[in-house]
C-alpha cells in the first residue's frame, strides 16, 4: 500500500489540493473555497480525489496545511470579543501604538479599528522594573473586580501584559491563576507565555492578537478534524506557520498569533527549493492568485524573515522601513509583501477619471462577472478573458466555464465607455494597473531593502502568477521567469516541502562588549532545553533535531534592530558580533557607523526545526504523453502588438523552445510568453522564460 502525505492551501478564491505519494507520483486538484466553511471544500475535495485516484483513507500518512482563517479574522474584524487587563497607567498603549504614520503627510490616514475596545481594557495596580525587581506589588482585588467586569461584558477571550513580565512574570502568572479561577474556561493569552521580549507596544498588540483569533482557529480546526474524521482520514494535522515551518494542530489553536500569514508562506519555502534545484542563488517569489499578489525573496539558498510586520495595513510588509498602518504582530514571518491585487480584484474607476483595480476582491462568489454567479463588476480575470489570455473553456481543466461575452459586456460598460476605450484597450489598461499593483509588492522586498531586482530571477506561481510574471519582469529589468511544475498550486506543492518549526524568544539587552560569556552561555543553554522539550512532545529528537541561532542588535540609542547569525561565544564574540552588526546595517540601511559606536545585543532567537522524514521529491513527468498538435488563438498585446494569432500550447510543447507570443495552458494555471521573449523547458521540467532585457 502507498503512502501520501497531503498539502491543502486555501485562497480566497480556490482552495488547491496536492497529493504526494511515497514513490514521488502527485496528484492535484483545484477546487472553489467555501467562504462559509472553509473546512468543507477540504473535506469535499478530498473525497473526490480519493475516489478518481482509489486512494483509501488510511493511505494518507500527513495532513500539511496553509490558511488564512486567522489573518481573515483580522482583515475583516471578525475576531473574538477580547479584553485586556494591563499596568495601571498603559491602558491606551493600544490607541497610542508608535505614534507612525504609514503615509507621509497623508492627514486622512485614519488609524484602524482597536481590536479591544477602550471601555474593555482593564488596568490593575502592579509594577515589575525593567530588571525583574517588583517594584509594586499586584493588587489581586483589583484583578478579580477586572476579571468578573470583564465577564460582565461578555468577553470571550482575555489577554494579559503586564510593564516588563518578559523580565518576571510572577505577576502575570497569579492573574492567569485568578482568571482560571473566577472566569473557568475562558480563553486566555498571556504576553509572558506569548512573547516574552522587550517592546510594550508590540507585545500588548501580539498578545491581544493571539486572544482575538485563538476561537475562531480553535473553532475552524475543530471543524476541519471532524470533517476530516467523516471521510475517514486519520492522519496527524499540521499547520503552516507564518516563519516557513509547520507545527501541530494543537500548538497552532494555542498559540494562533503564528499561522497568521501561515497561506503565502509555503509558497516561498517551494520557491526556495526551487531555487536550490535549478542551482539559482537568487529569486524573487512571485504568488498571485485569486484575492492577494505575494513577493518574497530568496537569498544563497534561504528564504528572508521579518522579525516583525503589520496585519491589515494594505500593503503588508515587514516592518523594517515602513510601519504603522496595521495591527502589529513581532513573531518571525517570511519577509514578504502582499497586496490587494488578484484574478478577483475589482476594476473600477475613482472620482478623477482614473482606472483602478482592487483592492476590493469579488471573491470565489459571486465572482468574476465571467463566473456568471452573478457578479456584476468587472474583474482582472474578466480582463484577461477579454485579451484572449484565458481560454473561457480550461480555468481548472474545464471545471469552470467562463462566460467571455459577459465579460466583455461587463467591461465595456463599466470601464471602456466611460474612458472612450475599445473593449480590448481597457482590458489591457487593466492589466497593467494590476501589474504594476505588484511590481510595488516586489520592489517592497527588493529595492527597498537594499537589493537590486535585476541581479534575480522571478519564480512565478500561483493561478495567475505565471499569466503575469513576464511582463513585470521586463519592467522591473529581470532576465528570466520560471515557471515550476504544478504552478496553479504550488503553495500546496511548498507545503510538502516544509518541516516543523518553532521559534524561542528571549530579552537578553547588554552592550556586546560588556556581555559575560557564562551567562550568556547559561541564556542559550536554558532556550536550548526549552526548544528541545517543545520539538520531544512533536516526537523529534537526535538526528531530526536541527537548532539555529539569531541575535537581534543595534547601535545603541536606536529604536530597530536587525538579525544576525549568532557569533561562537567566546573571547571574539564582542568584536564578530560588532561587525555583523555592521554589515547587516549598511546591506539593509547602504551605511554603518564607525568602530566606536557601540553595539548592543537586544535578544536571543532560536530557530528549532524538526527534521520530517518523509519523501519530498516529486517524480519528473513524461510532459510528452498524450501532446496534440498546438492550437491558436487570438491575443491582444497592447497597441504596440495589438491581436495576434497565439500558439496555445501545452508544457510539453516547450521540450522545443518557442518565441513569443505563447500561451501555455495547463489544469492549473496560464502562463503567458509576450512578444520579444523565448520559452523552454529546463531538465526539470520548469518553464524558463528569457525576457530579453541584459540583467
Amino acid at each position: 500500500m502507498s503512502g501520501y502525505r497531503v498539502g491543502v492551501d486555501i485562497g480566497g478564491t480556490f482552495t488547491d489540493i496536492v497529493l504526494l505519494g511515497d514513490t514521488g507520483e502527485i496528484l492535484t486538484r483545484k477546487v472553489s473555497s467555501t467562504v462559509d466553511n472553509y473546512a468543507r471544500a477540504i473535506s469535499d475535495g478530498l473525497a473526490a480525489t480519493f475516489a478518481e485516484a482509489g486512494i483509501a483513507p488510511s493511505e494518507i500518512e500527513e495532513v500539511l496545511h496553509g490558511t488564512t482563517v486567522a489573518s481573515n479574522a483580522i482583515l475583516e474584524l471578525k475576531g473574538a470579543r477580547t479584553g485586556l487587563i494591563t499596568t495601571r497607567g498603559f491602558r491606551d498603549l493600544l490607541e497610542l501604538r508608535l505614534l507612525r504614520m504609514p503615509r507621509l503627510y497623508d492627514l486622512g490616514w485614519v488609524k484602524p479599528p482597536m481590536l479591544v475596545e477602550r471601555f474593555l481594557r482593564m488596568e490593575v495596580t502592579e509594577r515589575i522594573g525593567a530588571d525583574g525587581s517588583v517594584v509594586t506589588p499586584l493588587d489581586e482585588a483589583e484583578v478579580a473586580d477586572a476579571v468578573d467586569r470583564l465577564v460582565g461584558e461578555g468577553v470571550e477571550a482575555i489577554s494579559v501584559c503586564l510593564l516588563h513580565s518578559y523580565a518576571n512574570p510572577a505577576h502575570e502568572m497569579r492573574v492567569k491563576e485568578i482568571v482560571a479561577e473566577r472566569a473557568p474556561g475562558m480563553v486566555l493569552s498571556v504576553s509572558s507565555e506569548v512573547l516574552p521580549e522587550i517592546k510594550e507596544y508590540e507585545r500588548t498588540s501580539t498578545t491581544v492578537i493571539n486572544a482575538y483569533v485563538k476561537p475562531v482557529v480553535g473553532s475552524y480546526l475543530k471543524s476541519l478534524i471532524g470533517d476530516l474524521d467523516r471521510i475517514e482520514v486519520k492522519a496527524p494535522l499540521l499547520l503552516m506557520q507564518s516563519n516557513g515551518g509547520l507545527t501541530t494542530a494543537e500548538v497552532a489553536a494555542e498559540l494562533p498569533m503564528n499561522i497568521v500569514e501561515s497561506g503565502p508562506a509555503a509558497g516561498v519555502v517551494g520557491a526556495q527549493q526551487l531555487a536550490r534545484r535549478v542551482g539559482f542563488d537568487k529569486v524573487i517569489s512571485f504568488d498571485m492568485g485569486g484575492t492577494t499578489a505575494k513577493a518574497s525573496l530568496v537569498e544563497d539558498g534561504d528564504v528572508t524573515r521579518a522579525e516583525e510586520y503589520s496585519v491589515g495595513g494594505g500593503i503588508m510588509i515587514g516592518s523594517r522601513l515602513m510601519s504603522g498602518a496595521g495591527y502589529a504582530l513581532k513573531v518571525p514571518a517570511i519577509d514578504l509583501a502582499e497586496v490587494g491585487a488578484g484574478g478577483g480584484s475589482i476594476i473600477s474607476i475613482d472620482a478623477g477619471g482614473v482606472p483602478q483595480v482592487g483592492p476590493q476582491s469579488a471573491g470565489s462568489f459571486p465572482g468574476p462577472v465571467c463566473y456568471d454567479l452573478g457578479g456584476t463588476e468587472p474583474t482582472v480575470t474578466d480582463a484577461n478573458v477579454v485579451l484572449g489570455y484565458i481560454n473561457p473553456g480550461h480555468l481548472a481543466g474545464g471545471s469552470v466555464k467562463l462566460r467571455s461575452d459577459k465579460s466583455k459586456a461587463a467591461l465595456t460598460e463599466k470601464v471602456a465607455e466611460p474612458l472612450g476605450l475599445s473593449p480590448e484597450r481597457a482590458a489591457y489598461g487593466a492589466h497593467l494597473v494590476a501589474a504594476s499593483n505588484m511590481i510595488r509588492a516586489i520592489k517592497a522586498v527588493s529595492s527597498e531593502r537594499g537589493r537590486d531586482p535585476r541581479e534575480y530571477a522571478l519564480v512565478a506561481f500561483g493561478g495567475n502568477g505565471p499569466l503575469f510574471a513576464a511582463g513585470m519582469a521586463r519592467s522591473l529589468m529581470v532576465a528570466k521567469v520560471i515557471v515550476p511544475p504544478q504552478a496553479g498550486v504550488f503553495s500546496s506543492v511548498g507545503l510538502l516541502y516544509c518541516d516543523v518549526e518553532y521559534h524561542f524568544p528571549k530579552t537578553f539587552r547588554q552592550l556586546v562588549g560588556d556581555i559575560d560569556p557564562s551567562a550568556l552561555r547559561e541564556a542559550t543553554a536554558a532556550l536550548e532545553a526549552q526548544a528541545r522539550d517543545r520539538l520531544a512532545a512533536d516526537g523529534f529528537s537526535g538526528d531530526a533535531v536541527e537548532l539555529k541561532w539569531t541575535a537581534k542588535l543595534h547601535y545603541r540609542g536606536q529604536a530597530y534592530e536587525l538579525a544576525v547569525p549568532l557569533p561562537a561565544i567566546g573571547p571574539g564574540f564582542a568584536a564578530a558580533a560588532a561587525e555583523a552588526y555592521g554589515a547587516e546595517h549598511e546591506r539593509t540601511y547602504g551605511h554603518r557607523a564607525g568602530d566606536d559606536e557601540p553595539v548592543e545585543l537586544v535578544s536571543l532567537n532560536l530557530a528549532a526545526r524538526g527534521l520530517l522524514e518523509a519523501a519530498r521529491s516529486i517524480a519528473k513527468q513524461d510532459l510528452a504523453i498524450g501532446l496534440a498538435e498546438p492550437t491558436t488563438r487570438r491575443a491582444y498585446f497592447g497597441p504596440d502588438y495589438g491581436w495576434m494569432e497565439t500558439p496555445i500550447l501545452k508544457r510539453g510543447h516547450l521540450a522545443t523552445p518557442y518565441a513569443g507570443p505563447v500561451i501555455v495552458e495547463e489544469y492549473d494555471c496560464t502562463c503567458v510568453v509576450p512578444p520579444g521573449m523565448t520559452a523552454a523547458l529546463d531538465e526539470f521540467g520548469d518553464i524558463i522564460i528569457d525576457t530579453g532585457v541584459n540583467a
